[in-house]
């Protein structure tokens, strides 16, 4: 039976060197690294996932490592940046540790934002990246990592898109259950009636094509409760004339995705794992007991180990550092 989506499921990037961006999003940003495993579409990439302490669904961004591929550029149909959450009075903590990073960041303007306070950045590969001042939910980020509890990103806080149509896009948000919120100048926030993770701003704005490459978003997926569910929005998308791919195992959930009239990929995602992969309440390893750096290959890929380690480029974890006081 179908039903809304509370929110985003997770973001995924394409970037460039692997331990760069390991160190930007497990160092600098404190989110754990839940998953060092490989792309099912070309096993010899790495796929990163970075998350909470338990890689719950909504706080999840994931990445996919192309060292050797040429610079991608922001543009339509495709996604301009992902935000996340961190505690209100937490922005002056954050400005003062990218700082001492060599992170540039500069403030967001509330008054083109609805009223959001944070700051704007980038990785390693030019991913725009944003830190928003939001209550949220989420109980658990990841605090065995450099960042204080009381400063430590929340989860995901939603994504800003470039649509080729945005009413187009807009039709299939309020499809999944987003509402239209507010609208200030070409920008206009629909959002999801979950608890978190639930913000997409649609900017109706001239814009380059997207080139997609290191440094751009490649898509944004969404919650949805278990595989059954997702049998009937594959149905409902079919049925509409989208653009939908047949269901995956993604081995920690179940997905399809889907391109509406606005031409941005959409992501379906289960919140429960698939019945073969591993045991957990999230996307976390469940043996590792810090950053996750060995490497997940899904039982089909084991005959080929040897072969998949031996062409994937060797880097370390993200780099340990003591907890910063501030």
């Amino acid at each position: 039976m179908l039903s809304d989506t509370p929110g985003l499921h997770h973001v995924t990037g394409i970037v460039g060197d692997a331990g760069a961006h390991a160190d930007f999003y497990g160092e600098t940003l404190g989110l754990r690294l839940l998953r060092r495993t490989v792309n099912y579409e070309d096993r010899l990439q790495y796929h990163l996932y970075f998350g909470d302490a338990t890689g719950s669904p909504g706080s999840v961004f994931t990445a996919f490592p192309d060292p050797n591929a040429d610079p991608g550029r922001t543009g339509k149909p495709g996604y301009e940046a992902v935000a996340f959450a961190v505690p209100p009075g937490s922005l002056d903590y954050w400005r003062d540790r990218l700082a001492d990073r060599g992170v540039e960041a500069g403030p967001l303007d509330p008054d083109a934002r609805f009223g959001d306070r944070g700051l704007t950045l980038a990785d390693p590969s030019g991913t725009r990246v944003e830190l928003v001042a939001t209550e949220t939910a989420e109980p658990d980020p990841w605090t065995d990592g450099p960042v204080p509890a009381e400063r430590a990103i929340r989860g995901l806080r939603g994504v800003t898109a470039l649509p080729a149509d945005p009413y187009g896009t807009a039709s299939v948000l309020e499809t999944l259950g987003f509402e239209y919120a507010a609208e200030s100048g070409d920008r206009v926030r629909y959002r999801a009636p979950g608890d978190r993770a639930t913000v997409v701003d649609l900017l109706d704005r001239d814009a380059a094509y997207l080139r997609e490459g290191p440094g751009t978003l490649h898509h944004a997926a969404v919650r949805v409760a278990d595989r059954e569910v997702l049998l009937d929005w594959h149905g409902l998308f079919r049925d509409r004339g989208y653009d939908v791919s047949r269901v995956k195992d993604r081995h920690f959930f179940h997905s399809l995705y889907v391109r509406g009239p606005g031409g941005l990929l959409v992501e379906l995602a289960t919140e429960a794992p698939t019945p073969d992969g591993p045991p957990g309440p999230g996307l976390a390893d469940p043996e590792a007991t810090g950053h996750a750096t060995d490497l997940y290959l899904p039982p089909r890929f084991e005959a080929d180990r040897e072969l998949i380690e031996s062409q994937l480029p060797a880097f370390d974890g993200p780099a340990s550092e003591p907890e910063c006081p501030r």
